[in-house]
Parts: C-alpha cells; structure tokens; sequence
C-alpha cells in the first residue's frame, strides 16, 4: 500500500479533504493532509485572526510541504487541488513523489490562458489593489460562482460554511496576474523540460469556473521532456468543488488507479 499526501488549495484548508482521507484508509492507504504553515488550526479560528492567511508565502509553503514528504519513508504519492495542484507540481519538479496528480489544478508561471469565468471568479480579489496586502476572501454569492457552480443555493452555502476561508491576497495578485510578465523566473517557475520528473496527471471539472478546463489543458500541454508521462483527463459537468461535490468518489478512484498504476 502507498502514501498519499492531499494538498488543499486556496480558500479551503485540509478540511476540504475530509472525505477522501477514510476513502482511501479504506483502502489500505496511509494518508497525509499537510497543512500550509499558520493554516494548522481550524477553519474557524482562521475566520476570527486571519493573520496566518495574509503573511502566507509560496516559498514557506513549498519548504514546509518539502519538509513533510522528505520525513516520509518513502516517496510518496501527491494529489493536489486547485493552487494545492500548482504546488504538486513545484514539488514533482524538484524530485518528489512517486507520482502526481492534480485536480483542477492552478497553472505555474508561463499559462497564459486567462477564461473570461475565470477573470469574473477571481475579480472579487483582484477589484482593489490593498487586497494584495491581505487576507481576501469571497461572500457565499462569489463562492458559489468561482467554486460550487454546479451545486443548489443551499448546498454551496453549507458547503461555504463548512470549508471557505480567506486566501492570500499576494498570491492570488502575484500569480494570477504579474508571474508572466515579470523578468525571470518567479516562484511558480517550473521546468517543463525536465525528464527526472514522476508521472503526472491533470484532472479538469468541465463546468470549472475559476480553473476551466482549457487552463488545465494548456498547463498539460506544457509539459515537454519527451522521457515522462503527462495526461489529462475531463470530467463533464464537474466544479472547482470536484473534490466535494455529488460523485466525488469517481473523481477521487480514477486518481488513486492512474497513481498506483504509473507510481
């Protein structure tokens, strides 16, 4: 049996991965659900101080994650959702995990595919530039929009109760709109050359607002080195919520098969 370490995206915490988790234990899985660093308490605790949300950054995140796989005995699996994905796919990059997949993944720097869902999902955050400096969050009405679209009023709204927390302001301004246009490399770099890299496997919800299929597509489509294995798969109908919502137990069975198949 393998290990499984689940990277929750933005505007969620590990919480996000509460069904998976006994899923695969299920299953004979020992399961991981790292948090990033300041977001280990409670969801509610992050609503009352969010200070942890607003000073959060990508390198921190990435070596605490580091830290967390290489204490492991073995290499590990790594499945990451939304910017969890981005970051699966820094950590595949760098050598880690015997395989990974990524579920509506947010793209590294060099995705130039901006869908016009994806500017309205992620206007909220990027309508007022103090926000940059902030924890950032969405009303109940731009969550169900940007992540539970294809769910009833209700059921967005207990599952906004349930999960939503702020994210970092600088995130979503620094890679959602500056990565590609700065000299360099920037955090999100990876390289898409690289033939040391695990197997990889991109996951896509068709009715995905904030992270469409089409941006997923052209992420996969990056990758290169002609020794690796990269895939795509699209699931019709399915939300940024895809981890969550009704069927997610296809969702979660055909990562783990593809993983264990290619690990």
């Amino acid at each position: 049996m393998s290990t499984i370490v689940l990277v929750h995206g933005l505007w969620v915490t590990p919480r996000s991965w509460e069904q998976w988790v006994p899923y695969y234990e299920a299953k004979g899985h020992t399961v991981i659900t790292p948090a990033y660093p300041g977001f280990e308490v409670e969801v509610e605790a992050l609503r009352a101080d969010p200070t942890p949300i607003a000073t959060a950054t990508v390198p921190d995140t990435l070596a605490h994650l580091e830290k967390v796989i290489t204490a492991l005995p073995e290499k590990p699996i790594i499945m990451g959702h939304s910017f969890g994905g981005a970051l699966t796919q820094l950590l595949l990059d760098r050598g880690h995990g015997a395989a990974g997949v990524v579920i509506d993944s947010a793209p590294p720097e060099g995705i130039r595919v901006t869908p016009p869902s994806q500017i309205k999902s992620l206007f909220p955050i990027l309508n007022n530039p103090a926000k940059r400096h902030q924890a950032a969050g969405f009303t109940a009405e731009q969550f169900h929009y940007a992540f539970t679209n294809t769910l009833s009023e209700a059921d967005s709204l207990a599952a906004y109760e349930r999960y939503a927390i702020a994210a970092p302001g600088s995130w979503v301004w620094a890679y959602g709109l500056i990565a590609n246009f700065k000299p360099g490399k920037q955090e999100t770099w990876v390289d898409f050359h690289n033939n040391d890299r695990a197997p990889l496997l991109f996951l896509a919800g068709g009715a995905d607002h904030i992270m469409p299929p089409s941006v997923n597509k052209s992420n996969a489509d990056h990758y290169r080195a002609p020794d690796t294995i990269t895939e795509y798969y699209e699931f019709p109908g399915r939300s940024h919520w895809t981890c969550a919502e009704p069927g997610w137990e296809q969702v979660a069975d055909h990562a783990l098969e593809w993983a264990l198949r290619h690990a």
